[in-house]
C-alpha cells in the first residue's frame, strides 16, 4: 500500500534524519517498504538543513541530538525555509524540556524511539495532514504548557494593530475543537464532515489568522479561551 500525500497528491515524500547510520538506515527502509517515498537522509544538523531545502519532503523525521548543529535548531531553520513543511521528532528523550522546546521549535509531533514500526508509520501520515502526534501522556503536556503560556501577561495592546480577521461560525467550531486537542478524524466525526473539510477550514484560518502550522493554531485558540467553551 501506498501512502499518498495530505492534498492527495503523490506519494508522501518523508526525509529521515539521525546520527546513528543503522537506525537512520532502518528508518528508511521500514518506512520506504511500507509505502513511502524517502527523498533524503542525513547524519548530521548541517547536513540537514541543505537536505531538506533540496529534497522539500512533505515530512521531516527528525532526531534531536545531533552534530553540528542540534535537532531544535534544524527545525527552526528548515520550517522558517518551509511553513509548509511538517517536522515529526523521533527522539529517545521523553524528558518535558525537549518536547516543549521542539514544538516551539516547529516540531508538529514528538514520538519516542521505543514506538513501534506500525506507530511510527501512522505518525508519519498523521504528521502529513497536520495532526499533532504525541507520544502517550505527552499531548496533555504540551496542552498544559500552552494554558500555562496563555495565562502569563503578554506585551500591552497596540490601538493601532488591526482587529482580528472574522471566522466562519464553522471555522471557529473547528478550531475550538482543534484547541482541545481533537485529531482532524475526531473532529469530522464530530462535526459529520469529512476529513477533507476540516482540513480545508484549517488551511482558511491559517491564512486568514496569518499563522504557519496547527501549533500555533492552537496556541491562538487557547490565548482566546476556546478550549473551555
Amino acid at each position: 500500500m501506498t501512502e499518498t500525500s495530505g492534498d492527495g497528491q503523490g506519494l508522501i515524500k518523508v526525509m529521515v534524519v539521525d546520527d546513528h547510520p543503522m537506525w537512520r538506515d532502518a528508518v528508511a527502509r521500514d518506512l520506504a517498504e511500507s509505502g513511502f517515498e524517502v527523498v533524503a537522509t542525513a547524519g548530521d544538523g548541517d547536513q540537514a538543513v541543505r537536505r531538506a531545502k533540496a529534497a522539500a519532503p512533505d515530512v521531516l523525521v527528525l532526531d534531536l541530538n545531533l552534530p553540528a548543529k542540534p535537532g531544535v535548531q534544524v527545525c527552526k531553520e528548515v520550517v522558517a525555509a518551509n511553513p509548509a513543511l511538517r517536522v515529526l521528532v523521533l527522539s529517545a528523550s521523553g524528558e518535558h524540556a525537549d518536547v516543549l522546546e521542539a514544538v516551539k521549535s516547529g516540531a508538529t509531533g514528538y514520538l519516542l524511539k521505543s514506538a513501534s514500526t506500525g506507530e511510527l508509520q501512522d505518525a508519519v501520515r498523521r504528521t502529513a495532514v497536520g495532526d499533532p502526534v504525541f507520544t502517550p501522556g505527552l499531548a496533555g503536556l504540551v496542552l498544559g504548557e500552552y494554558r500555562r503560556l496563555a495565562s502569563e501577561p503578554g506585551p500591552a495592546p497596540d490601538t493601532d494593530e488591526p482587529k482580528a480577521p472574522r471566522l466562519t461560525d464553522r471555522e471557529t467550531e473547528v478550531l475550538r475543537l482543534v484547541a482541545k486537542g481533537l485529531s482532524y478524524k475526531q473532529i469530522a466525526e464530530r462535526l459529520v464532515i469529512s476529513h477533507r473539510t476540516v482540513q480545508n477550514h484549517v488551511q482558511n484560518t491559517l491564512g486568514k489568522l496569518q499563522l504557519h502550522n496547527r501549533v500555533e493554531l492552537v496556541r491562538y485558540a487557547i490565548e482566546r479561551g476556546l478550549d473551555d467553551e
